[in-house]
């Protein structure tokens, strides 16, 4: 695992932004680190090499933009992008069920999504894509950044506060957040049979067709 205490000191506040911004709702970004590096950031507030306040209204800023321009990706070019056959992220029946779910489920989703790796990436692609209310993704949009934004950082930054010696211990806690938060993603997709099966059909495809 990379040294993120490095890479924020290396990037600064606008590095900080653009790397939420991509990992928000640009989907080239789903591989970024998202919760462990706005910890390392609130961490490293605390250290004194950045400011919490605007550490955190920059946050705040790449995850909402982030967010708004995944949905307009979503909105714009979903129909022309789920379209294939047998694709499994690509399939065109892809697009109903997003219609479906955001008309039922739209608002705590872009919340909850905030916290999970992965799906934070997808989440506002699918919104657009599944044409949820955009008044209403804008509303859930700024609440869900705002929670992700201010509780994460501070997290870190009160841990760096009151931990003694708490540098020792960021790679630890860091790759803790990664097992914490991604972990239950990965179960929660292999543990759906429909979901293993068209996976494996997948890649099966993918290996007769070389």
């Amino acid at each position: 695992m990379f040294d993120l205490v490095l890479l924020v000191k290396a990037i600064g506040y606008l590095g900080v932004f653009l790397i939420v911004f991509a990992e928000s709702g640009v989907l080239i970004g789903f591989f970024l680190p998202g919760d462990s590096l706005i910890f390392t950031v609130g961490f490293l507030s605390s250290q004194g090499y950045l400011n919490i306040v605007p550490a955190i209204v920059i946050i705040f800023l790449g995850a909402v933009a982030g967010d708004s321009i995944g949905y307009s990706l979503g909105k714009k070019f979903g129909p022309s992008i789920f379209k294939s056959e047998d694709s499994f992220f690509l399939h065109k029946d892809n697009i109903e069920r997003a219609k479906k779910f955001y008309e039922k489920h739209g608002g705590k989703t872009i919340i909850l999504a905030r916290f999970l790796p992965f799906i934070r990436t997808l989440a506002p692609v699918l919104a657009g894509v599944g044409k949820m209310h955009y008044p209403s993704f804008v509303t859930y949009n700024i609440l869900g950044g705002a929670l992700w934004a201010t509780g994460l950082t501070l997290v870190g930054y009160f841990l760096g506060e009151v931990l003694p010696n708490a540098d020792n211990y960021i790679l630890l806690i860091v790759a803790g957040i990664i097992i914490f938060t991604g972990g239950p993603v990965i179960l929660r997709v292999l543990k759906d049979k429909k979901t293993r099966e068209r996976i494996i059909e997948y890649f099966k495809n993918k290996k007769s067709s070389k």
